[in-house]
């Protein structure tokens, strides 16, 4: 559910409407409740909730086979002072479709976004050899196109949810690659924090205030000592000259969590910057399963010290 502290009465996410990033949105009810914006660019959505005039913005900032969402990431360390509120995964399935009418057989070009088109590559080599692959905007602007403009010899490849918006007909279900794609999502806003749940994640970035040797060590051994996992490390660069990074960092846990404001504290104290990007709960299929087994074990442990500190004598 979405903090009550927030008045939540818009949405912006990237647009077209029907791109995986509105199909992901549609899954939290709370958000999608709210009035939806699609918009043209990443930074366009960001721009719009550091302006106020949408409550929460919605994007894509990872994805299983081509990694980070540079756009995303960059305009969150470099453009924008945004704190993460969750983050959402939704399982890629590519879906090739057309006009109605339209049979495979008579598909020539094939219109998408050129990351989608790169990850169906082992289905046009079997069954559209010598297609020709145009790129689009998003997956959602080629379905699109095609349906306001339809081709007999046009398909385009992209989410179920565009092919039911732009009346397409899908010729070929789950053209991906690589079943196991997924892409994670992630809403900001410009303040406040959610509540630990037992399964968090943080995301800080670490500036170093000068290039030697053993920096990166020193900043991943604070996290060893405490045995705090990492589930992402990225470098980046800070824009202020070759060979000049940043390291921006996902790692278990949430701010309110004793051990992990420890070792943020050092890292702030030691190092010549850290932004704090949000601490919100993690996501993914077996997160609820998680949280709960989590809240198990820590009521669980409570009682036991209850048991014991009951017994404490007065003196």
């Amino acid at each position: 559910m979405v903090d009550p502290a927030i008045h939540l009465s818009s949405v912006a996410f990237l647009g077209p409407l029907g791109t995986f990033t509105e199909e992901a949105l549609l899954t939290q009810e709370d958000y999608s409740a709210a009035a939806l914006e699609p918009m043209a660019s990443i930074g366009d959505v960001l721009e719009a909730v550091g302006s106020g005039r949408a409550d929460i913005g919605f994007v894509p900032i990872e994805n299983a086979i081509d990694g980070v969402v540079r756009d995303t990431l960059d305009a969150l360390i470099f453009d924008v002072d945004l704190l993460i509120q969750r983050e959402v995964v939704l399982d890629v399935r590519l879906h090739l479709m057309a006009p109605r009418g339209v049979a495979l057989r008579s598909v020539r070009r094939v219109v998408s976004y050129p990351v989608a088109l790169a990850q169906c590559r082992r289905f046009f080599a079997e069954q559209l050899p010598d297609v020709e692959a145009v790129a689009a905007n998003s997956t959602a602007d080629a379905a699109r196109q095609l349906g306001a403009h339809p081709d007999r010899h046009t398909a385009a490849i992209a989410p179920r949810l565009a092919a039911d918006l732009y009346d397409l007909t899908i010729l070929a279900e789950d053209v991906e690659d690589f079943a196991g794609n997924q892409t994670r999502f992630v809403a900001v806003c410009p303040a406040g924090i959610p509540p630990p749940t037992g399964h968090d994640r943080t995301t800080i970035v670490c500036f170093q205030d000068a290039d030697r040797p053993g920096n990166l060590h020193g900043i991943l051994g604070q996290f060893a000592a405490r045995n705090i996992n990492l589930t992402r490390l990225e470098s980046r660069p800070t824009k202020q000259g070759l060979g000049e990074y940043c390291f921006a960092i996902d790692l278990a846990g949430h701010i309110a969590d004793e051990v992990v404001a420890d070792c943020l504290r050092d890292l702030r104290a030691n190092l010549a910057d850290v932004k704090f990007l949000g601490s919100y709960p993690a996501g993914g299929q077996h997160a609820p399963q998680r949280r709960q087994e989590a809240d198990e074990a820590w009521r669980s442990a409570d009682e036991w010290l209850t048991r014991y500190r009951s017994q404490v004598r007065s003196s």
